[in-house]
């Protein structure tokens, strides 16, 4: 038996992966990443950084990418919920400019698998999370992109309880909408 079930979005290369969760009184074990497994998936790529963020809730972080050195990224839930999203910015993809999202807890154990070409981001949904993610290259802050989280283009539905206030940095209110975003991959 596998370790993981694999299942593609309609966004070709996009992910949502559920690992296999061996449990018993003591608690739980899983793997959350097997090379050998996710390259029988279609998913062969070689992650060279590992990162985590805590936030609270209504905090919004996206969507982002880097240009000239895009990232595929492994990312996952360890405490709490976040509504994760990914935009196909591809430039020759069928998809390009479309979304998918997903939900993201440490009860459900999902990750998603964002390959390179994606502008990406998440809101959290529950009181605090800590959300922690693998990278294919290196991050390059002077290589940073991004695009606006409430474009009316992309109609993204955050899945946001209403009332909760989203919490932007300075940065990522200033992104443009797709169709000023002059980029692709």
């Amino acid at each position: 038996m596998g370790k993981f079930t694999f299942e593609e979005t309609f966004i070709k290369d996009l992910f949502v992966i559920t690992p296999t969760v061996f449990g018993d009184s003591r608690g739980y074990f899983m793997e959350t990443y097997q090379k050998e497994e996710f390259a029988e998936a279609g998913i062969n790529v070689d992650f060279v950084q590992d990162n985590e963020s805590r936030s609270s809730k209504g905090v919004l972080r996206g969507l982002h990418f880097q240009k000239k050195n895009p990232q595929g990224k492994l990312v996952r839930v360890i405490e709490g919920e976040v509504y994760d999203v990914a935009v196909d910015l591809r430039g020759d993809s069928e998809t390009y400019g479309k979304w998918y999202g997903v939900r993201l807890s440490a009860e459900n154990k999902k990750q998603f698998y964002v390959p390179e070409g994606f502008a990406h981001g998440f809101v959290v949904l529950s009181d605090t999370a800590c959300f922690v993610y693998k990278c294919t290259r290196l991050y390059d802050p002077t290589d940073e992109g991004g695009l606006a989280y409430d474009d009316p283009e992309l109609g993204i539905d955050w899945q946001i309880d209403e009332g909760t206030e989203i919490k932007l940095s300075e940065k990522d209110k200033k992104h443009p909408s797709l169709k000023d975003l002059n980029f692709s991959f």
